[in-house]
């Protein structure tokens, strides 16, 4: 190999650390990230597993940023169901489907200000949030509460708020998953989704959120992998010049940085590869790489870099596509430095988390059903049945939900019991002894095996309460509470109502 091509190749090798964005695994920095960073890695990507609390998450981002000033930390924090900086005890904040169940989008710019200040204080620099999808089919398996809500026009502008809201705090938002996730039964972490209907209803309905994101200044959007045929039959969104360019860019006017889901999600991966999925995606459009949920090690990192730099040397990816694309991620780095500099100093979240989240989730509460709000509170220590769905990936299997905790805090004596599926009994209440019964359900109506236990614990107290902890499709019992999302607070406030106690 000749001495231009070594240097040509070097000079690859960096711009191809440019675009990705690697997770690691420690609550530390591996010394590979940082003598990447020192090479032209221009960004990270932290989860659950990298976080123990503000002050050992400060200092990571603060030994990132020794090796690289303007290195992009980002992180995937929805601060509902979906959080990574509370994973430990559920989040202090409501979640979208509560925040659009409320409809007040002063409060949803609040709620995202709230947190962009917090995660700004720590050294985050780019949330991958807010969900812009509409779940406008009630069986999706994974975004259901992560959405604002079925309407486009409630997402539109709920999303825009958000998107002002946290860039506002010094973070920069990242609206997902471009064109939009919420018609699917397809888990894209599993398998690839194929979203149906024409250009017309794309526009109306999930295009909307995402034309609202642009016009609020965001400055990042998350790819979904996702086949959409009214746009491009043949490649999934993420790989996709149609999608990528000629919409998102040409039609919607972006101009700020497309990042990938991650691109070892089995949607594509399975399909054109590990590297290669990577690889077309830049081809398409893409500006940054998202991994390392799964695959964190420094092996996966550099088989994409040098799977990157092969692709140019053998004329598959244009060299000139990826300049573009690590001169985009450059732009964002420089704007969330002096996003930082200029956002106002936040008030650090106390002991309980998020200061605004309590109230927002008090006020997300519904209380249906034919004896309604008059039946309750409940007078004595309760007997509480909590059905566990299936773990959803994306919301972390280390993430605790459920009523039962708050409710004992509030009336020492409550007793409770969880069944996961094929592990219910005949009398799911079984062990009430003359108690109050309150029956948890996440997303009733997806699972039949919950709707048949509970339908046994209703015919054996048809006086329980069902408290729904997902999206309130299907209502049932006497009485019927919906709080929009599992989250800590959410949770907190639902027991607060049951009880009467705060």
């Amino acid at each position: 190999m000749s001495e231009r091509i070594v240097g040509a190749t070097g000079d690859l090798a960096g711009l191809a650390a440019a675009v990705l964005q690697p997770g690691f695994v420690g609550t530390t920095p591996p010394p590979w990230v940082c003598r990447w960073l020192g090479q032209g890695l221009g960004s990270v990507v932290l989860f659950a597993r990298n976080i123990v609390d503000p002050g050992q998450l400060a200092a990571l981002t603060a030994t990132l940023r020794a090796e690289r000033p303007d290195v992009i930390v980002a992180i995937d924090e929805e601060a509902g169901d979906v959080t990574r900086i509370e994973s430990a005890r559920g989040s202090s904040r409501p979640g979208n489907y509560a925040l659009g169940a409320i409809d007040d989008p002063a409060l949803t710019e609040a709620v995202a200000r709230d947190l962009g200040a917090e995660l700004a204080g720590v050294g985050v620099t780019l949330n991958y949030a807010p969900d812009a999808d509409v779940n406008s089919n009630p069986a999706n398996p994974v975004i259901g509460v992560r959405s604002f809500g079925a309407a486009p026009d409630l997402v539109a502008r709920h999303t825009a708020a958000w998107v002002r809201g946290l860039q506002a705090g010094g973070v920069a938002a990242c609206a997902k998953h471009f064109p939009g996730h919420g018609d699917t039964r397809v888990d894209s972490h599993h398998d690839l989704p194929r979203i149906g209907g024409d250009r017309a209803r794309l526009d109306a309905v999930e295009l909307a959120p995402f034309r609202a994101a642009v016009a609020a200044g965001v400055q990042a959007v998350m790819t979904g992998h996702l086949l959409v045929p009214a746009l491009d039959p043949e490649l999934p969104a993420t790989l996709s010049a149609r999608i990528l360019g000629g919409l998102l860019r040409e039609e919607l006017g972006f101009q700020g940085v497309v990042v990938t889901d991650a691109v070892e999600m089995r949607a594509v991966a399975d399909r054109y590869g590990f590297a290669g999925a990577a690889v077309r995606a830049l081809a398409a459009g893409a500006d940054a790489i998202c991994v390392g949920g799964e695959r964190a090690t420094e092996a996966d990192a550099r088989e994409l870099r040098d799977a990157i730099v092969a692709a140019v040397v053998a004329g598959e990816l244009p060299e000139e596509r990826l300049a573009e694309a690590a001169k985009r991620v450059g732009q964002l780095a420089a704007w969330t430095v002096a996003a930082r500099a200029d956002a106002p100093a936040g008030t650090p979240a106390g002991a309980d988390g998020s200061t605004v989240g309590l109230a927002a989730a008090r006020r997300a509460l519904r209380v249906t059903g034919p004896a309604g709000a008059d039946a309750l509170p409940l007078t004595r220590p309760a007997h509480v049945v909590e059905f566990a769905p299936p773990h959803n990936m994306a919301i972390g299997a280390e993430t605790p939900w459920g009523i039962a905790a708050p409710l004992a805090d509030l009336v020492p004596g409550t007793t409770t019991a969880r069944y996961a599926e094929g592990e219910a009994p005949a009398d799911p209440t079984t062990g009430a002894a003359g108690r109050p019964v309150v029956l948890v359900v996440r997303d009733l109506h997806r699972h039949d095996w919950m709707r048949a236990a509970v339908s046994r614990a209703l015919a054996a107290r048809p006086d329980a309460v069902v408290v729904e902890l997902g999206v309130p499709e299907l209502v049932t019992g006497a009485v019927h509470l919906a709080t929009h999302g599992a989250t800590r607070v959410a949770a907190r406030a639902a027991a607060e109502l049951l009880t009467g106690v705060r």
